[in-house]
């Protein structure tokens, strides 16, 4: 047996149970990773509330970092004992040990330590996806990032700022806004403003180029029109609830926009995506260029209030919870 967080119905975080699960073990082209520590993210939260719908009993949780303790039949690219780390699909990381697909993991590079890979591995990777594929950031680029403090937010600030680009940054409080400027944005403004305007002015009025919005329903309209003719919404999250039904002709009365709702899911579905992500993340994060900062841990056994810290947005950054 081994111990897991699970819940049996949909709803709030006392829903999650720490309790005994079989200990699975590895079929072929499969792996049992013993965790050394997991990674929140605001996708458990729509896992658990039935947002996003599962079977169940289901273990929550996307991403975490460990030790092979085990292989199944035909994995050769692997060693027992490797350190790996993982984002990706199926749910199943909110347990002391957990099997999953082989070709999901990546190994860690000696430089990252098993916090920082389970903090980096889903918000770093949204990251560089978000930057180097869905809208491609050039030097000199305004860019807007909501929720510019949180996990995403951060590592978005830092690589962004690497890129060349003018990051504006929304944040919730003065405490958030001085987080995000510590971390490479150059304008912060507070989500209680007329972000629109603001983002008017401090471009000169030329607007940006793309908008990278986690919020979701309170902000939807608001980024629409922060975006220069042409450019690229990407509504990546649904933190404030999902946007809902979008009328498209308002795309080309505000200047012939893009919209996107992208996910992690697709843009690491192929081997070599995967590897090509994680690889610029790491990258990143070895050179300095981005830092990982894991400001809040909690015992794995006491998810559920990490789920109520994570949705009462007294979080920053990223938080790790350890078996």
């Amino acid at each position: 047996m081994t111990k897991a967080i699970r819940i049996h119905a949909h709803g709030g975080p006392e829903v999650m149970r720490w309790e005994d699960v079989p200990l699975p073990e590895p079929g072929p082209g499969e792996a049992l990773v013993r965790h050394e520590a997991i990674g929140l993210n605001y996708i458990d939260i729509y896992f658990r509330t039935g947002l996003y719908k599962t079977p169940l009993p289901a273990i929550l949780g996307m991403e975490g970092a460990g030790v092979i303790a085990a292989l199944g039949e035909g994995v050769s690219s692997l060693a027992v004992g490797d350190r790996v780390a993982y984002a990706t699909g199926p749910i199943g990381a909110y347990a002391q040990q957990r099997v999953i697909a082989a070709d999901r993991l990546m190994k860690l590079p000696d430089g990252i330590d098993f916090r920082t890979a389970a903090a980096m591995m889903l918000q770093g990777m949204t990251a560089q996806y978000l930057l180097r594929r869905t809208y491609r950031v050039q030097p000199g680029d305004p860019i807007l990032v909501h929720a510019a403090a949180g996990g995403v937010g951060l590592i978005l600030c830092q690589w962004a700022k690497h890129l060349g680009a003018t990051v504006i940054g929304v944040v919730s409080t003065e405490a958030k806004a001085e987080l995000a400027r510590a971390n490479g944005a150059a304008h912060v403004l507070l989500s209680s403003a007329d972000i629109p305007a603001e983002v008017k002015r401090i471009t000169g009025g030329a607007m940006v180029p793309v908008v990278y919005d986690s919020v979701g329903k309170d902000t939807f309209m608001a980024s629409l029109d922060c975006l220069a003719p042409l450019g690229m919404m990407v509504s990546y999250g649904s933190a404030s609830g999902p946007v809902g039904a979008v009328d498209v002709g308002l795309l080309a009365a505000k200047g012939s926009l893009f919209l996107t709702r992208p996910s992690l899911a697709t843009y690491t579905a192929k081997r070599r995506d995967l590897e090509t992500c994680a690889g610029e993340l790491f990258d990143v994060v070895l050179s300095g260029a981005v830092k990982i900062r894991v400001n809040q841990t909690f015992p794995l056994s006491e998810a559920a209030e990490a789920h109520r810290a994570l949705e009462a947005r007294r979080t920053t950054g990223s938080t790790v919870l350890l078996p």
